[in-house]
């Protein structure tokens, strides 16, 4: 090779890398210039970001109620939208609210529809005095408890229907009211409420309002025209059944507040008397509890004062399935029966108070009957009677009724029939009990059951 050559080949590399270089130059500066104009981009886009980040936040936070990171919700939704929707509906689902059941005014819509599993309120449970105490986490006593659910559930149903016809009663009784439109209030609030059904569930005596100086026992008969006035003082006592398991529970209402001292008697009255029932507790000591107790209370009317006097002759009373008055009396004076309250018994606390003798008699036109609980068969010559009997025994059974209940049932000129019945020992007559006339009486009664480790008082309420 010359040297010329040589030297023409070195000139010819020498170009291709200049050119090579001019190439690559424009390149780099476009690659530069491109990483500048992203930078400045990205830098106006972060400040936008950072500008408008908490309005948005601030929006949404109003519309959602949420307090979480609007990036971070994005990000995820933006990664993931299936879980997005997974959430909304969520979201959705658990905002849904259920429709709260509300009871009509007057009440139509049944208990039950209230608990949809079924289960009913307790009512107040207390512990037993310091001698049974240890019943309270006895585990074998629990044990038998846990086997009478069913049974307390029942009457447990039974008291809260009682519960919600007596505070819608209370609320809507005024002066000027017919007897007669009070007890169909209540009569016909019961009914609905506990879904009557024959001897399934029902109505459990008669509606009592005796007024004033007639203690109990007083309904009104069908043309009745009483009306319940200001002045007067009405003690309302009405019972309800589950499956025969019966709540008899009583009030006493009053429009004039002279009274107050009288109704506060005896409620106190009938709360010691609950107070001291227990098993083992002798009758004989709680009536002397509650004589002592509302005797200790006096009341004024018309500018003279009187004790408040326990009515000897009314007791409380043990209650039995399809019977009122089962075979223990409770009374409400001292000196009474030395038998003792034993468990698993239902008692009807009740006392009466009154500005007279604090003696009652019978008086006024019956309205109360029942059929003797264990009667034998009688021999009946009357084809009304042996009829009305048939009546009674698929109407009632064994539970107390009125004559507005056969009223109400269709039977007619039942009267003659109805006081062979009595005459015959088959059905009892029960008239209204009054003390003295121009006195004034008042009553409260709550029912209770003497569970193995505690009593419960199935029908206490707000109320009373």
């Amino acid at each position: 090779m010359t040297m010329e050559t040589l030297a023409a080949d070195l000139k010819d590399k020498a170009t291709i890398s200049v050119s090579s270089e001019a190439q690559d130059a424009p390149a780099t500066e476009a690659n530069g210039a491109s990483a500048s104009s992203a930078a400045k981009k990205k830098n106006k886009k972060k400040k936008s970001t950072s500008t408008t980040a908490p309005a948005e936040t601030e929006a949404k936070d109003e519309a959602e109620g949420d307090d979480d990171d609007d990036e971070d919700d994005e990000e995820e939704d933006g990664a993931n939208p299936t879980d997005s929707t997974t959430v909304k509906k969520k979201k959705k689902k658990n905002n849904k609210k259920k429709k709260k059941v509300t009871q009509t005014e007057p009440p139509t819509i049944p208990v039950s529809k209230f608990f949809g599993n079924k289960i009913y309120p307790e009512g107040e449970l207390c512990d037993y005095n310091e001698e049974n105490l240890w019943r309270t986490t006895n585990e074998e006593k629990r044990a038998l408890e846990r086997q009478n659910f069913d049974q307390y559930n029942d009457v447990r149903r039974a008291a809260e229907v009682h519960r919600q016809v007596r505070q819608y009663a209370r609320r809507n009784i005024k002066p000027g009211m017919s007897m007669i439109e009070i007890v169909e209030m209540i009569e016909n609030g019961t009914r609905n409420l506990v879904e009557a059904n024959g001897f399934e569930s029902g109505i459990g005596f008669p509606t009592g309002c005796s007024l004033n100086h007639c203690a109990a026992h007083y309904t009104p008969n069908t043309g009745d025209k009483t009306v319940i006035q200001y002045g007067d003082v009405c003690k309302i006592d009405f019972g309800v059944h589950v499956n025969g398991r019966i709540i008899d529970s009583a009030f006493t209402l009053t429009f004039d507040p002279v009274y107050d001292n009288l109704l506060a008697a005896v409620k106190d009255a009938t709360n010691t008397g609950i107070k001291e029932a227990g098993i083992d507790v002798r009758l004989c000591d709680i009536g002397a509890a509650i004589q002592e107790v509302m005797e200790s209370y006096e009341v004024e009317i018309e500018g003279k004062t009187y004790q408040v006097k326990p009515i000897r002759n009314l007791n409380g009373h043990s209650i039995d399935p399809y019977k009122i008055h089962g075979g223990k009396s409770v009374p409400i004076v001292k000196g009474g029966d030395q038998t003792k309250m034993e468990e698993g018994e239902y008692f009807a606390i009740e006392t009466f108070g009154s500005t007279g003798r604090g003696l009652v008699h019978e008086d006024m036109e019956t309205s109360h009957y029942a059929r003797v609980y264990d009667v034998q068969h009688i021999p009946l010559r009357l084809p009304k009677a042996k009829s009305l009997l048939q009546t009674i025994n698929k109407e009632f059974g064994t539970l107390p009724f009125c004559r507005r209940y056969l009223d109400r049932i269709g039977e007619q000129k039942y009267v003659l029939a109805l006081r062979n019945l009595v005459d015959a020992g088959i059905v009892d007559a029960y008239p209204p009990l009054c003390d003295i006339k121009g006195s004034f009486t008042a009553q409260y009664e709550h029912t209770l059951v003497l569970k193995p480790t505690r009593k419960e008082v199935l029908s206490r309420g707000d109320d009373y």
